[in-house]
């Protein structure tokens, strides 16, 4: 079995009052993580209610809220209840239902899941405002797949064993890189299971969450505008273009758009712009939740045929880490692209301290930078920028900013200190804020930080 590391933060939430909504594409393991809890908790002795409402028997449970209420006190009257519902989106005004229960304080922590259909925004995100905490389930990421693939004997030190093992762990890139992050694709022993598993994802996708979206030619007009957008992964997005290409009215674009991302498909990333408003309007680039349907989508899946290819879906990989990484995050995400045709791939937008991020499908030699890096470090002065690339390892210093040369291998520690920096930042300025109250004549403001200034890094 894969191990997920959002189970641990899934256990955790388990402790808090509100109601835990796990949601996400279908078929990355959602069900699996509701079991694996409730199988943790049964082992701990504590009672458990499980219902999968595209079971007939259970869907009658969730007939009323005094109906679930009785099945509950089956369980037990006296003591805490855990409840897991699995697709919760098939119960009509499923958001009204679960706020209704949740109010009535019982002695019940509800623990939901369903698939990333627009059934499930409208009734569950969008009704139980302060009652809920989301937590998305994306395809399983290259370092879980990485674990997996080398039987968990290494997770200590994942990074320097791929490092220490450079033709095994590229053959694990080229892999994940082909066939995408699906569990169900990942566990297949043979290609042609693999191709057999994707392509039903791909269709019941099609089917379950589209065609019920969609009237007429839509669908097909729907799968058209994912192909084309497959094929111009990492680049900027040409609505006029796409809106030619599927013969379809611009604003129908745009709304295809907005279901491809609310369905967990694909991910428009903005560009860097001092005004906000601009920006939203500015075309953005996009990216897929997962590069094995992207590839399936043009006929690629494992079989990327060039360099320039493979380049693009380490682009992907990279931004899929980035994404998961400011899950629930301050920060954004943006792309940046100057009228001189300068442009970094991503830019992790930070206070005043942005963090670009090159990235290089190519086994670098040693420190080099493009001119398009050189150019924003010249302009926005950041303190830290990543090269993300397949082998080297090293830093360089320009001006007062530190390049950090990071294999993809080694990229997870990274990750980390960034998920964890608002809280190491908000340390550091309540102590400057507290000094200067009592020392009013110093003044200044906080300095730009390195993400690394008080981590020894290996």
């Amino acid at each position: 079995m894969i191990r997920r590391t959002i189970f641990t933060a899934l256990s955790t939430h388990l402790r808090e009052p509100e109601i835990t909504l796990i949601t996400g594409p279908r078929q990355v393991g959602k069900t699996t993580l509701m079991h694996l809890l409730a199988d943790a908790l049964h082992s701990e002795g504590q009672p458990t209610l499980v219902l999968h409402l595209d079971n007939e028997n259970d869907f009658s449970a969730v007939a009323s809220q005094s109906t679930l209420i009785e099945r509950i006190r089956q369980v037990s009257q006296v003591r805490m209840v855990y409840v897991f519902i699995d697709e919760i989106q098939l119960k009509e005004n499923a958001g009204l239902f679960m706020k209704g229960l949740y109010d009535m304080q019982l002695p019940v922590k509800f623990i939901l899941s369903g698939s990333g259909s627009m059934e499930l925004y409208a009734s569950i995100q969008e009704s139980m405002a302060g009652r809920k905490r989301v937590f998305e389930v994306m395809p399983v990421s290259f370092f879980e797949f990485a674990d997996f693939r080398t039987d968990y004997k290494h997770s200590d030190g994942l990074g320097s064993f791929l490092m220490n093992d450079l033709h095994g762990a590229l053959g694990l890139l080229n892999e994940y890189l082909n066939f995408g992050g699906y569990p169900g694709v990942i566990t297949a022993s043979t290609v042609h299971d693999k191709m057999d598993v994707i392509s039903e994802i791909f269709q019941s996708y099609m089917v379950r969450d589209i065609r019920r979206l969609l009237t007429g030619h839509g669908p097909e007009v729907y799968g058209r505008m994912i192909s084309l957008l497959a094929a111009q992964t990492g680049c900027m997005i040409n609505l006029s273009g796409l809106s030619g290409e599927t013969q379809s009215a611009l604003p129908t674009i745009r709304k295809y758009l907005w279901y491809a991302e609310r369905t967990f498909f694909l991910k428009m990333i903005p560009p860097l712009h001092g005004n906000k408003v601009k920006e939203i309007t500015k075309s953005p680039v996009v990216y897929f939740a997962d590069h094995g349907m992207r590839n399936f989508s043009i006929r690629m899946f494992g079989n990327i045929h060039n360099h320039r290819d493979y380049g693009f879906v380490f682009q992907n990989l990279v931004c899929t880490l980035l994404l998961d990484t400011l899950q629930r995050h301050i920060y954004d995400l943006h792309f940046w692209r100057t009228t001189n045709k300068a442009e970094v791939d991503f830019v992790i937008e930070r206070y005043e301290n942005p963090l670009p991020v090159e990235v290089k499908y190519s086994s670098l030699k040693g420190p080099e930078i493009s001119r398009s890096l050189r150019s924003f470090i010249d302009h926005y002065h950041p303190s830290d920028c990543w090269v993300i690339n397949l082998s080297y390892t090293g830093t360089l210093a320009i001006i007062n900013s530190t390049i950090h040369f990071i294999p993809i291998f080694r990229l997870q520690p990274y990750l980390d200190d960034l998920r964890n920096e608002p809280g190491r930042l908000y340390a550091v300025s309540e102590k400057e804020v507290i000094y200067r109250l009592l020392q009013p004549g110093e003044g200044g403001r906080l300095k730009k930080d390195s993400l690394y200034s008080n981590r020894k890094m290996d």
